[in-house]
C-alpha cells in the first residue's frame, strides 16, 4: 500500500545510496537533496519526497543535459508540468519491508559461491559460477535505524534459479546482525515483482526526469 516517503527517509536511503556507489554524501537543497554523481550520462540529481514549488522551479531553471530531477510522485502528476526538453524516464518504485522477509530457508544453487566484502558503510555479495563467472551482486547499507539494499542484479542467463532470493536473505541478515529490522530500496518495473513476492511492499511511486543530450 502506498503511503508516501517521508523526507527524513528519503535523506537516510540518498545518504545509503551514495556510500554504495561510492560518491559524495547529499547536501541539502531547499526542500530537497542534491548529490553530484559526475557520470557522463548522470551529472547530478536532484531529490525531492514531494511534488512541490521547489521541484517545478529547478524545471524551469536547469538547461543542462544530464541533470535528473527525481520525486516520489506519479509521472502524471508531473507531465504537464514539462518544459521543453524534459523526458520522463523508466518508472521506479520505493519500497520497504519489515523484516524477516518472506524467504523461507533459500539455498545456494549447486554451481555458485558468494562472497562478502565490504568498503566504507557498504557490504558486497557477490555470488559466481564455480568458474568464476559472474551471476549475482547485491549491496547493503545501514544507515540509523534503516538498510538501504542498492544495486542488486541478476545476470540474464542465471535467472529463475533462486539467486536472487538468496542474496537478498544473506543481505538481510547483514541488517540483522546489526539490528535493524527496516529495510527500504527503489525498485525498477521489473525488480517490483520479485520484491513483492518477498514481503516488500510500495511505499510511493519514483518519477524520474531529465533532458537528454
Amino acid at each position: 500500500m502506498e503511503n508516501g516517503v517521508s523526507t527524513d527517509t528519503l535523506a537516510k536511503w540518498l545518504r545509503a545510496w551514495s556510500l554504495s556507489r561510492e560518491l559524495p554524501p547529499p547536501v541539502q537543497f531547499r526542500s530537497g537533496y542534491k548529490v553530484d554523481v559526475g557520470y557522463a550520462q548522470q551529472k547530478a540529481r536532484y531529490v525531492f519526497a514531494t511534488l512541490n514549488d521547489d521541484f517545478i522551479r529547478l524545471l524551469k531553471t536547469i538547461n543542462e543535459p544530464w541533470v535528473f530531477l527525481k520525486v516520489c510522485a506519479a509521472p502524471e502528476e508531473i507531465e504537464g508540468l514539462l518544459p521543453g526538453r524534459w523526458v520522463i524516464q523508466p518508472q521506479g518504485y520505493m519500497m520497504s519491508c519489515a523484516a524477516p522477509m518472506n524467504i523461507p530457508g533459500p539455498i545456494l544453487p549447486y554451481g555458485y559461491e558468494a562472497t562478502v566484502d565490504h568498503y566504507n558503510a557498504t557490504t558486497l555479495i557477490k555470488i559466481r559460477t564455480k568458474d568464476g563467472a559472474p551471476a549475482a551482486t547485491g549491496r547493503v547499507v545501514i544507515v540509523d535505524d534503516i538498510a538501504v539494499y542498492d544495486r542488486i542484479a541478476t545476470e540474464e542467463e542465471h535467472k529463475r534459479k533462486g539467486l536472487a532470493a538468496f542474496l537478498m536473505k544473506m543481505l538481510e541478515q547483514v541488517a540483522l546482525s546489526k539490528n535493524v529490522h527496516w529495510n527500504f530500496l527503489v525498485a525498477t518495473e521489473q525488480g517490483k515483482l520479485l520484491y513483492l513476492s518477498l514481503g516488500w511492499a510500495v511505499c510511493s511511486l519514483y518519477t524520474s526526469v531529465v533532458i537528454p543530450a
